[in-house]
């Protein structure tokens, strides 16, 4: 369920961002729950460990 939503919720951001729609507390809102479902879902751990893996490596450029 967590992925649907998190799915759904990433598509709409996407439209919005090709859209060029003017970011207020919707497009805010829509990002919010982007994030808060994807941490939820499997992709959490794998979007965390690039994260790091990019922030360490910055140093080294």
């Amino acid at each position: 369920m967590a992925l649907t939503i998190s799915l759904l919720l990433g598509l709409a951001l996407f439209l919005m961002l090709r859209a060029h729609i003017r970011f207020g507390w919707g497009a805010a809102t829509v990002a919010a729950g982007f994030g808060f479902f994807l941490a939820s879902t499997g992709a959490a751990e794998p979007i965390n460990q690039l994260t790091t893996a990019l922030i360490n490596a910055i140093p080294d450029l």
